[in-house]
């Protein structure tokens, strides 16, 4: 047990979830893991297997406990997660306190009226309230944000220059970069489709386009440290 863990019971410091790449490669499983669990679990327990309108909105359902449960470990890991240099910690510590704000403020309900006969899966109801709905989105947003800066900018810095980076190296900051423009497109789309309304409502909203850019956003964040835990592509020793 103790080699599996990395594990020095002589000291308190070096249990191995403590260590960079663990807590990448933890973050990673859990981004991409999500939307994945979200649909089987309520698949499961209430036989729906459409998306909802967003993740958020499984906050309301039977499958509440894994949302919760999910986003609040990866809450802690990113505040936890040090990195190589100061501005590592300060934007995963963002990343991560936007994510406690997601969960401590819900997003709008499912329905209106709980237990609608339309919407069986829906467990609970808050009372209607824009400040917190409002806070929701820009918690999300800070969060996805703060995560495509660190993949475009901090993922990518490197201590030796262009010319003597390797071949992996510079596969992997090609990738780093692609998973980062992609978060901020699905943001695009989600502020001028959804709130701006530049998309048809009816469309965007029977074709769950926020469920489906919140899901590729988070593919995106979780391939992407998975990268960085040096998962795949990693230089030759």
């Amino acid at each position: 047990m103790s080699q599996i863990l990395n594990a020095d019971f002589g000291k308190e410091d070096t249990i191995w979830l403590t260590k960079g790449k663990t807590l990448r490669k933890a973050i990673g499983i859990l981004g991409m893991a999500l939307p994945f669990l979200l649909i089987l679990s309520l698949y499961f327990f209430s036989n729906f297997s459409e998306p909802l309108e967003s993740i958020s909105h499984y906050y309301y359902t039977r499958v509440s406990g894994v949302f919760i449960g999910i986003l609040s470990i990866l809450a802690i890991f990113l505040i936890i997660y040090k990195g190589k240099a100061p501005t590592d910690l300060i934007i995963s510590t963002i990343a991560g306190v936007a994510v406690l704000f997601v969960l401590l403020f819900p997003t709008g309900n499912i329905s209106e009226i709980c237990h609608d006969k339309t919407k069986t899966y829906s467990l609970i109801i808050l009372p209607k309230n824009e400040f917190r709905e409002t806070f929701h989105y820009i918690s999300a947003a800070v969060f996805l944000s703060c995560l495509s800066f660190m993949s475009i900018f901090i993922f990518t810095k490197s201590d030796k220059s262009k010319e003597e980076r390797g071949e992996k190296k510079i596969l992997r900051n090609k990738i780093f970069r692609v998973c980062g423009v992609i978060m901020i497109i699905t943001l695009v789309v989600i502020f001028f489709g959804g709130f701006c309304k530049f998309i048809p409502e009816d469309f965007y909203q029977n074709n769950q386009i926020t469920f489906w850019m919140e899901a590729i956003a988070v593919e995106s964040f979780g391939f992407s440290w998975l990268i960085k835990g040096e998962t795949w592509f990693k230089d030759k020793k």
